[in-house]
This record gives C-alpha cells, sequence and structure tokens, in this order.
C-alpha cells in the first residue's frame, strides 16, 4: 500500500502557517484580555504541564499495601511521571510541591530546584521528561526578534502599568531587554503598540527556551557561556554600551521563560556560579559588557551527584548559592515490585527478543535493592526487604512485629549507596546476548550478575559482601520462589483437595474463634474445633502459640469482610493461609519430588502429573527450554532426598 508522504508533510507545514502569530502588540493586548493565562511565568506554565495528565489523590487507609509503606497519609500520584518513574513517589510529589509554590509565585520561584542522589537513581531522566514537556507543549507568545524570547507586556511603561494590570487581569512583571528597549526606541519611535508579536516554540535542539549548561573546564570558565558576549565585529561600530554590540545567546537567554538545566553543577568553580545568585533572588541576569541587568523568568534546574553537594556546603563561603537552593533528594528504588518495573520499561525500549523465565528480572531486582539497604537487627536483609515492598510478612511471634519507620529510622541514609540500575541492566543485557537458547532466567541472570561483580573495580571487603547476597540470600529466597512456582503447579490438579483443606480451616478457625462447635453433617452430632488439624495446618507457615490463635481470628474476619462486600472465597483468596494449605498439601504427597528428580524411573502415572506440571509452569509463562532448565536445577537443589 502506497502512502502521500507529500500530502502528509504539506498538511502539517500549512496547519503551522495557520497556527503562527504574527500581529502587532495591539492584538496581542486582545488576546490576553480573552486568555489572561497566556502570560504566565515558567514555573506556573511547567506545573501546569504536570498536573495537565492528571492527579490521582490516594488515601492509604484504603489501600493496606500503601498503608504499610506510608502509614495513614494522603499519596498523590502524578500522571505525567507515572509511567516512567517507579519507586520514587515522594520525591515526586516533592518536585511538585516545589513547582505549586513556585507557581504561586512564592519564595521558590526564586530558588534553584536542585536534584541530588546517586548514579544511575534517576535524576538526569527527571529532567529531561520536564524538558520534553516544555517541548510539546503549545507555543508562547513573544517579541518578534527579541534575542530573550521575552513576553510581550514588557513593553509597557511603568506608569500605565497598574491600569493595565486591571484592564487585563493580570500582574505584569519584567523589563524589556536592552536589544528591544533599542529597537523600540529608534525602529517605532517608541510606539509601542506598533512592535511585532509573534509565537516561539520550545526546543533543546534550537536552544529555544531550554538551555543545557554542562560542567566547564576550570581553567576556561568564561561566563559568556552563561549571559553572552560582546561581538567584538561590532565594537569598530557601535560604542561599548551600545546594545546593537551584544550578542544575547548564553544559557540564561536562551533559556528565559523556559529551563536552564546546570548539569553537574558543582563540578564548576564557585565563581563562574555567581550568575545564579541574581538569576535568582532579582530575576536578573548581567548584560556582557556594560549593559544594565537584564529581567530573567526562568527555571533553574540543576543535578549532581551526592559527593560534589557534600564538598560544596562543606565550604561555608558558598553560603549566598545554598541559600537560593530548593534540595530534593532521588535516593535508588528500595521497592522491590517498582525496581521490576524500572527494567521491564528499559528492556521494552531495547530491541532484545528474548523469552525471559518467570522470577529472572524479580532475582535481579532483589540483587539491586539488598545492596541498597543496611543490615537491621530486627530483621533479615530478605525480610527488611519484603516489609520495604509493602507486603504482609509474616512472624512466628507477635511481638516481633517491626515497624516499617523503625526500619527507615535505623537505616539512615538507605538508598544513596549500593548497586545501580545500568550496572543490574548491563548484567541483563550480557545475560541475553550470551543466551544460546533464545532464553534467559533466574540462573543464568544470578551467573551474569557474578560475573559482573567479579569484573567490577571495587574494594574486596565490598565485593565480597555483595557475592555473599548472591550466593547466599539471594539463592536461597529463588531457593524458596521456586519450590513455591514447582509445588503450584503440581498441586494444580490437586485443587480440589486444597478448597477441601481450605474449608474445613475455615469452619474449625470460625469455631474455635466464636468458642462455639461444629456439626458433623452426616451425624448430625457436635464436635470441638479440631485444634490438631488448625496447627498442622499454621505450622507450616511456622506458626504456633499465640500468633496461631492470632491467625485464625485474622482468617475469619478477612472472609467476613470479602462476604459482606460480595467477593469470591476461595482457597487463594488470603495468600499465607493459600501457602500454608499447598505446604501442607505438597508434604502430603511428596511424590512431587520423585516426579522432579527421578526423571528416569517415571512409571506412566508419574510421567502424565509431570506432564501436567510442566503444561501449568508453561501456562505461567515458561517456555520448553527454560522449563527443563529450572526442573532440572530445582532437581539438584530442592529435594536432593
Amino acid at each position: 500500500m502506497s502512502y502521500d508522504f507529500n500530502s502528509l508533510i504539506q498538511k502539517d507545514r500549512q496547519e503551522r502557517r495557520q497556527q503562527q502569530f504574527n500581529k502587532t502588540f495591539l492584538d496581542y493586548l486582545q488576546i490576553v484580555k480573552d486568555d489572561p493565562q497566556v502570560t504566565m511565568l515558567a514555573h506556573e506554565r511547567m506545573y501546569r504541564l504536570i498536573t495537565a495528565a492528571g492527579v490521582k489523590t490516594i488515601k492509604t487507609e484504603e489501600h493496606p499495601r500503601l498503608r504499610r509503606l506510608y502509614g495513614n497519609t494522603i499519596i498523590k500520584i502524578y500522571s505525567f511521571f507515572e509511567e516512567e518513574f517507579f519507586g520514587i513517589d515522594q520525591t515526586i510529589m516533592e518536585i511538585a510541591r516545589y513547582f505549586y509554590a513556585a507557581a504561586m509565585r512564592g519564595e521558590e520561584s526564586r530558588q534553584v530546584l536542585y536534584l541530588v542522589g546517586p548514579v544511575g537513581s534517576g535524576k538526569s531522566s527527571l529532567v529531561e521528561s520536564l524538558k520534553r514537556a516544555l517541548e510539546n507543549s503549545p507555543p508562547i507568545y513573544v517579541l518578534q526578534g527579541c534575542p530573550m524570547r521575552e513576553e510581550p507586556l514588557h513593553l509597557i511603561p511603568k506608569h500605565l502599568r497598574p491600569k493595565f494590570e486591571e484592564l487585563l487581569g493580570v500582574k505584569i512583571e519584567g523589563d524589556l531587554c536592552p536589544v528591544c528597549r533599542y529597537r523600540l526606541l529608534h525602529e517605532y519611535n517608541g510606539e509601542y503598540e506598533r512592535f511585532p508579536v509573534t509565537t516561539s516554540d520550545f526546543s533543546i535542539r534550537s536552544r529555544k527556551g531550554i538551555a543545557v549548561v554542562p560542567p566547564v573546564d576550570p581553567n576556561n570558565q568564561d561566563t559568556s557561556v552563561l549571559i553572552g558576549s560582546v561581538d567584538i565585529s561590532k565594537m569598530d561600530l557601535y560604542p561599548e554600551d551600545d546594545p546593537r554590540v551584544l550578542s544575547l545567546n548564553g544559557a540564561f537567554n536562551t533559556g528565559n521563560r523556559g529551563i536552564v538545566e546546570f548539569i553537574e553543577i558543582f563540578k564548576n568553580d564557585t565563581e563562574y556560579l555567581h550568575t545564579i545568585i541574581t538569576a535568582t533572588q532579582e530575576k536578573a541576569i548581567p548584560s556582557p559588557g556594560k549593559g544594565p541587568m537584564i529581567y530573567f523568568d526562568g527555571i533553574i534546574l540543576a543535578h549532581s551527584n551526592e559527593a560534589e553537594w557534600n564538598k560544596f556546603k562543606a565550604d561555608h563561603t558558598n553560603e549566598a548559592i545554598l541559600d537560593r537552593i530548593v534540595k530534593i533528594e532521588v535516593p535508588y528504588c528500595l521497592e522491590l515490585s517498582q525496581e521490576v518495573r524500572i527494567y521491564e520499561k528499559i528492556l521494552k525500549k531495547s530491541n532484545f527478543t528474548a523469552h525471559i523465565a518467570p522470577h529472572t528480572i524479580e532475582i535481579a531486582s532483589m540483587f539491586a535493592i539488598l545492596s541498597r539497604l543496611t543490615p537491621s537487627n530486627k530483621v533479615d536483609l530478605i525480610t527488611k526487604m519484603r516489609i520495604y515492598n509493602g507486603e504482609e510478612v509474616m512472624y512466628k511471634d507477635a511481638s516481633q512485629k517491626v515497624d516499617i519507620h523503625e526500619l527507615r529510622e535505623e537505616g539512615g541514609r538507605e538508598g544513596f549507596s549500593g548497586i545501580s540500575t545500568r550496572f543490574i541492566m548491563k548484567a541483563i543485557d550480557n545475560a541475553l546476548a550470551e543466551s544460546d537458547h533464545d532464553c534467559i532466567n533466574p540462573i543464568t541472570v544470578m551467573e551474569s550478575l557474578i560475573k559482573a561483580v567479579k569484573a567490577t573495580d571495587m574494594g574486596e571487603e565490598e565485593r565480597q559482601k555483595l557475592l555473599g547476597y548472591l550466593q547466599d540470600n539471594i539463592k536461597k529466597e529463588y531457593h524458596r520462589i521456586l519450590e513455591k512456582e514447582v509445588t503450584q503447579a503440581f498441586i494444580h490438579g490437586y485443587r480440589e483437595q486444597a478448597e477441601t483443606l481450605f474449608n474445613n480451616y475455615l469452619d474449625h478457625a470460625e469455631a474455635f474463634v466464636n468458642k462455639v462447635k461444629l456439626k458433623d453433617t452426616n451425624t448430625g452430632e457436635e464436635l470441638e474445633p479440631d485444634e490438631k488439624f488448625l496447627e498442622s495446618i499454621e505450622s507450616q507457615i511456622g506458626l504456633t502459640g499465640a500468633a496461631a490463635r492470632g491467625f485464625r481470628s485474622d482468617v475469619t474476619a478477612y472472609m467476613f469482610s470479602l462476604l459482606r462486600s460480595g467477593q469470591k472465597i476461595d482457597y487463594t483468596c488470603y495468600e499465607p493461609l493459600k501457602e500454608a494449605i499447598e505446604k501442607k498439601l505438597t508434604a502430603s504427597v511428596r511424590e512431587l519430588s520423585r516426579v522432579v528428580t527421578q526423571a528416569r524411573v517415571r512409571d506412566e502415572e508419574q510421567k502424565k502429573k509431570y506432564d501436567a506440571m510442566v503444561e501449568e509452569m508453561k501456562r505461567n509463562g515458561y517456555c520448553d527450554h527454560c522449563c527443563n532448565v529450572v526442573l532440572k536445577y530445582a532437581a539438584n537443589n530442592l529435594w536432593k532426598d
């Protein structure tokens, strides 16, 4: 099927011409009268772009997982960031709060937004998302030919501004740049109503409203990068204080009304950054040479790693700049489920097509999370990771329960050290590249991570610690996951037994909690709750004594809540009980180990069960190759007896 590409191009070009505004300041005044929001300042524009995609307000008391993570508070989820950033909701809320306060012309509108965190935590990506939002935003109205792309209302003389503000319903802030002031006087004889106004979009590539300042060589830190320069070729034609000699092409000039980004800001000398002082507090930047100060309305975004920040703030002579900074920390993600989403997002953007077995990305994510956590005296690292993921952790003793806030307080600055997402992705990429069967699984990824750690330049103590996580903590956790996975696949054919165990447990637990007797459905005889039966289920997940009795109450209350809300009840609806029943059932059918391990001596009945188990695993996301690999691994590592 052929396509008329020329028509597409011409149609787009025509639409853009029609959208272009090329009229006078008098025409622009009518536009402002009809829509005062066209004059909004840079911070308000960004806040509106962030919130335009939608904001979901979540009360954590209605979401058990979020309540476990954040307590009884209100969480705001910004759709603008939702598909790209995971596990840093608090950071994103702080960024949104900054832009809201700055949009209201509070003190934040005269402050630098500074993101600090470890390498690969997402600082640059957050800034890039804001820059892309500007590029996709509607054009703004500017004075035609102005190097600062400034707001046309700057043409209105100071003595008339109160009247115009009243008529237009806007607040006029700022003054004409030297170039436009000269043109107004000499080209338009001061008749500002004739000054041409046009529209201009935002562009990173064209340096329109978005400027980027990388670290500069300390031996050659020329401020012209920030504020422009004097055009030497015109010095013979005009006096040195004539605006026509100015070349206003610095970062603060081109980033006016948009964003000025400082990459690794504190790698620059302090003197080089002095322009920030006036650009924030006075909203004005110096002219090159002997020109006057120039009004600046823009978002100053800076980011760096924590080492540079600590070094900079330790020098008391930097107080002036420090006082103009709103610092927002961007730590590594500490939520396992969100870390998994990060790698899934990155993999979707790659061209890799290999099959990825279940739990592969989860195992790699576990390694990343464990490396970022501080060991605790209260719980082991795997349990701590589960708690930080908002999971309901079962304890053998009710007195053992650990509060997440206590763990965070004990952990200190967790999330500011450890393995970066880039390190993990490189290991996953290597596993994908080396795959002989176009498939990777948790075992191959663990091997790839071990190779990566051994090859990385780090201290021997740190290397041994990370290898210990992989070869001990994560390996044991994978064994637990794999045993559960294989067990569930095997038990799939035994669902009726599972449901029977579940219903019996509920009957006896309810009778025990309510201190009543059970009626035998066959004989009508009244019986005492069978505590030995209850204990045989509860012991499968390590519950005894008071903890087991509390568990019975929890299960009963949970099932009643499901009934009241009209939800379906089966053995899978309460995860801890589901796990206990599956373990109980597995223990009673130890044939599982023989089915998996004794491949050469399976009888016909065992082969049927094995094939049924394989089919269930394939339905759960395994391919023939990875299913074969993990079952062989299970045979060698889980049921050796």
